[in-house]
C-alpha cells in the first residue's frame, strides 16, 4: 500500500502539489478560528468530576454565577505620592471602579492581524469589584474578571487594553496602579519574551536552511522541507481544530504551538531521510531516471518513516487513557496532526522528488562524484570495530546523567517569571496581606439535599480553618444569590502556586473541613492551589497507566516492523535510558543547580512519550539499514560499519533539526524545562543512541539480532542498488 500510494505521487507529482497547496493554505487560515473555539479555559477544566476542587468549581459555576471560562486579574490601587488613602480616596476608587465596570473592553486590530473574518471577537465588559484594604490602608485591591484562557493571545489582549484603561482613568485620579494574577503574569512573560521569541524562531529556519545548504549545497533542497512542512502542517493544525470542534474535544491552549513544533521537527527529519536516500541513489545510478529513482526511494524509505510515525502515534493515543484532561486532549491532537504529516510524506514529498528530479540538488555537483570517506564512515568503522568499548562508554555516560533522578520532585507550578510587574505588584500585596489574597483557596458548600443553607451555621468550620497553620486570614462566610450554597475564602500565606500551598490544602485544610462542616452539608476546597494539588495526583495516576502501555505499543510496532524478538528489546532498552538520563539531567540541572522546587509535573510524561516514540524514529531509520546490509555478503561488523556510514548524515542533521526545533521553545514562558529536556533527549537519541548505542549492539550480536529469522547474507538486487558504491572489501571485521 505504501509504494502504492508513494508511487501514484511520483507519477501524478504536479497534481499532488496541487492539492496539498490548496489544503494548506485552506485550513491554515481556518485553524485560528477553530483552536479559539475548541481552546480549554483553565487547568480545572481538564481534572475529572471525582475531584474535589472539580465539585468546587461545579458549585461556584452553578450558585455564584461564576463563568467557566472566568480568569481573575487583582488590580492594586494607591496614592501617586504615598500617602494613605483617605475616605475620599476610596470613594474615588469606587466610582472609577464603577466606571471600569461599565466600559466594553475592545481590542484595537494590529497591522499583523487576520482578516477579521478569521479572528474572534473577544471584546467583553469585565466585572469589578472592590476586594480588600491594606491594614495601614496604603492601598485597595480590585478583582477583575475576565473571561477567557490566560494563555490565549486574544485574552492576553484584552487584559492589555483593560489595564492601559485603568491605569490612565487612576493616573487622571492622582493614583497608582498595579496588577497581578495568572492572566497579568501571563500577559507579561509574553510581552518581555516577544522579542527572543521572533529571534528564536528567525534562528530555527535559520539553522534549517544552514544545515541544509551546508549538507546538499543546494537551493531547493534548503528551502522545500520548510515549504512543504509549512503546507501539511497547515493542513494538519485545521484537521486537528476540526475533528476537535466535531468530537466536543477540549484542548489546551499550548496545543497549537506545541504541535507546530512537533511538525516541523518531524517533518523535516522525514524530508531529510528522502533526500540523503534519493541523493545516494542517484550517485550509484547515474543513468537512472530521476521519477523512477523518486518512487523507488520513496517506497523503500516510505517503510520505515511509515513505522517511525506510527509509533509516536501509538505514543500519543495511550494519552487517550489519562485521567488528566490535557493530557487526554493533548495525546489525540498530536497524533491526527502526526498522521497527516505522514500523509504528507507519502504524497507530496515523493511528489516534490519526482517533481525536481536532479534539480533539487541543482547547483551542486556531489552528484556526479562520490564522495570520500568522511566523519560517518570513521564513525561506523570505530563502532564496529571495537563495540564493547563504544557501548560501555555510552552506557556510563548516559547512567551518570540518570543519576539526577535520585530524590526529583515533581513542580505543580506555574512557572511564572519572577522579574514581571505582575511579579512586582504581588510581592508589593504580600508585604501587607497574605501572599495568597490575590488567589485565595475557597471552601464552597452546600446542603446535602440541594435545599437552603445558612451562612451563620458555617461560622465553626470559618474559625477553625483561620487556626490552621499556614492560613494568614480566613474571610467570613458569604451566601450564594439563591440561598443554597456558602462560600469561604481562605488566604494562605504560601504562593498559590508553590509546594507549600499545595500540601496545605490536600492534608489540613480539607482536613479541617471534613472535620468541621456542619451536619448534613458537604464541602469541597476550590482554587488554584486545590486545583493542583488534584492535578498532582491525577497525573501520578496516569503515569502508572500510560507508561506501560505506551511502551507495549511501542514494542508491538518494532516487532512488525522489524520482524524480530531481540531488535525491538534492543531498541527499547536503549531509548528508555535515554529516557533516564534525559529525566535525571533535567532534575540535575533545574532542582539541583537552579534550587527550584523540582521539575514541572508535565515532564516526564511529555518527555517519555517525545524521546522514546521520536527517538525510536532514528533507531528505526538507522536499524533498518543495517538490517539491509547485513542480507549483503561480508562480515556482519562491516555491514554495521556501512549503515552508520550512509545514515549517519542523515541521522544527525534530522536530530539537529528537531532539537533545534525544540530549544525554541525556551522562548515561551515557563517552557524552559521543556525546551532544555526535549532539545537534550533529541540530541542524545540521534548521536549517541542511534549512531552509537544501537550499531555498537548490532555488532556484538551480528545477524543474531534479528532472530527467529536472522537473515542470510543475500545478494541484494540490482534495482535496489544505492549501496553499490560501497566496495565488497570492508576493513572491519
Amino acid at each position: 500500500m505504501i509504494r502504492a500510494l508513494t508511487g501514484f505521487s511520483t507519477r501524478h507529482a504536479w497534481k499532488v502539489i496541487a492539492v496539498w497547496a490548496v489544503l494548506g493554505i485552506a485550513l491554515s487560515g481556518l485553524s485560528p478560528v477553530l483552536f479559539a473555539r475548541v481552546t480549554g479555559s483553565s487547568t480545572g477544566d481538564f481534572l475529572p468530576a471525582r475531584y474535589d476542587s472539580a465539585a468546587a468549581l461545579r458549585i461556584a459555576e452553578d450558585h455564584f454565577g461564576l463563568r467557566p471560562d472566568a480568569t481573575t486579574v487583582t488590580v492594586l490601587v494607591a496614592r501617586a505620592d504615598g500617602a494613605a488613602l483617605t475616605d475620599a480616596d476610596r470613594r474615588r476608587i469606587d466610582a472609577e471602579a464603577a466606571g471600569l465596570a461599565r466600559q466594553r473592553v475592545v481590542v484595537p486590530r494590529r497591522e499583523d492581524d487576520l482578516p477579521s473574518f478569521l479572528v474572534t471577537d473577544r471584546s467583553q465588559t469585565p466585572k469589578v469589584a472592590p476586594a480588600m484594604v491594606a491594614p495601614d490602608g496604603g492601598f485597595e485591591l480590585l478583582a477583575v474578571e475576565l473571561a477567557g484562557n490566560a494563555a490565549d493571545e486574544g485574552v492576553q489582549d484584552v487584559y492589555r487594553t483593560f489595564r492601559d484603561s485603568a491605569r490612565e482613568r487612576f493616573a487622571a485620579a492622582g493614583m497608582r496602579t498595579g496588577f497581578t494574577g495568572g492572566l497579568a503574569e501571563a500577559a507579561d512573560g509574553a510581552d518581555a519574551n516577544r522579542t527572543a521569541a521572533a529571534v528564536g524562531s528567525a534562528l530555527v529556519v535559520g539553522l534549517i536552511v544552514l544545515l541544509n545548504v551546508l549538507v546538499f549545497r543546494s537551493v531547493l533542497a534548503a528551502v522545500l522541507p520548510l515549504l512543504a512542512v509549512a503546507l501539511v502542517g497547515g493542513a494538519a493544525g485545521g484537521a486537528v481544530a476540526g475533528l476537535a470542534e466535531l468530537t466536543g474535544l477540549r484542548l489546551d491552549a499550548s496545543t497549537p504551538g506545541l504541535i507546530s513544533v512537533v511538525l516541523l521537527g518531524i517533518g523535516v527529519d522525514y524530508l531529510l531521510f528522502l533526500l540523503f536516500r534519493y541523493r545516494e541513489v542517484l550517485r550509484a545510478r547515474p543513468d537512472a531516471p530521476a521519477r523512477a529513482v523518486a518512487a523507488e526511494v520513496s517506497g523503500r524509505v516510505g517503510t520505515a518513516i511509515t513505522s517511525a510515525a506510527l509509533t509516536i502515534v501509538a505514543a500519543f493515543a495511550t494519552l487517550g487513557l489519562a485521567g488528566f484532561g490535557q493530557f487526554r486532549s493533548l495525546g489525540p491532537a498530536i497524533a491526527v496532526a502526526v498522521l497527516v504529516m505522514l500523509l504528507g510524506s507519502l504524497t507530496l514529498m515523493p511528489a516534490l522528488l519526482a517533481a525536481c528530479g536532479r534539480g533539487m540538488f541543482w547547483p551542486s555537483r556531489t552528484l556526479r562524484r562520490e564522495p570520500r570517506p568522511g566523519v560517518a564512515a570513521r564513525l561506523g568503522e570505530r563502532v564496529a570495530r571495537r563495540p564493547a568499548a563504544a557501548l560501555l562508554a555510552s552506557v556510563v555516560l548516559l547512567g551518570v546523567l540518570a543519576a539526577g533522578l535520585v530524590g526529583i520532585r515533581m513542580d505543580y507550578g506555574l512557572g511564572g517569571s519572577s522579574g514581571t510587574p505582575a511579579a512586582a505588584t504581588a510581592a508589593e500585596i504580600s508585604r501587607s496581606l497574605p501572599v495568597g489574597v490575590s488567589d485565595p483557596v475557597t471552601v464552597y458548600a452546600t446542603a446535602d439535599g440541594g435545599g437552603a443553607v445558612d451562612p451563620a451555621a458555617f461560622a465553626g468550620l470559618a474559625r477553625a480553618l483561620g487556626e490552621v497553620a499556614g492560613v494568614g486570614q480566613v474571610g467570613d462566610p458569604v451566601g450564594s444569590p439563591d440561598g443554597r450554597a456558602v462560600r469561604i475564602d481562605v488566604y494562605p500565606t504560601a504562593d498559590p502556586q508553590s509546594t507549600q500551598a499545595r500540601a496545605l490544602v490536600s492534608g489540613p485544610l480539607r482536613a479541617a473541613v471534613a472535620a468541621h462542616s456542619p451536619a448534613g452539608a458537604g464541602a469541597h476546597v476550590g482554587g488554584t492551589a486545590a486545583v493542583y494539588a488534584d492535578v498532582a495526583d491525577a497525573v501520578d495516576r496516569d503515569l502508572l497507566v500510560v507508561f506501560p502501555v505506551a511502551a507495549a505499543l511501542i514494542a508491538l510496532i518494532l516487532l512488525l516492523l522489524l520482524r524480530s524478538l531481540l531488535a525491538p528489546v534492543a531498541l527499547l532498552l536503549s531509548v528508555g535510558l535515554g529516557f533516564a538520563a534525559t529525566l535525571g539531567s533535567a532534575a540535575l540541572v533545574f532542582q539541583h543547580l537552579l534550587d527550584r522546587p523540582g521539575v514541572a509535573f508535565t515532564l516526564p510524561l511529555v518527555l517519555f512519550l517525545f524521546v522514546v516514540a521520536l527517538g525510536t524514529d532514528y533507531n528505526i531509520l538507522v536499524t533498518d539499514r543495517i538490517r539491509e546490509e547485513m542480507r549483503r555478503p561480508g562480515p556482519a561488523r562491516a555491514a554495521v560499519a556501512r549503515a552508520v556510514r550512509h545514515t549517519a548524515p542523515a541521522v544527525a542533521t534530522a536530530g539537529l533539526v528537531l532539537g533545534g526545533s525544540f530549544a525554541s521553545l525556551a522562548t515561551t514562558p515557563g517552557s524552559e524545562q521543556i525546551a532544555f529536556a526535549l532539545t537534550l533527549g533529541i540530541l542524545l537519541s540521534a548521536l549517541l543512541l542511534s549512531l552509537v548505542v544501537v550499531p555498537a549492539v548490532a555488532a556484538l550480536l551480528g545477524r543474531s539480532l534479528w532472530w527467529p529469522l536472522r537473515p542470510g547474507p543475500e545478494r541484494a538486487p540490482a534495482a535496489s542498488a544505492g549501496t553499490a558504491d560501497v566496495p565488497a572489501r570492508e576493513p572491519v571485521r
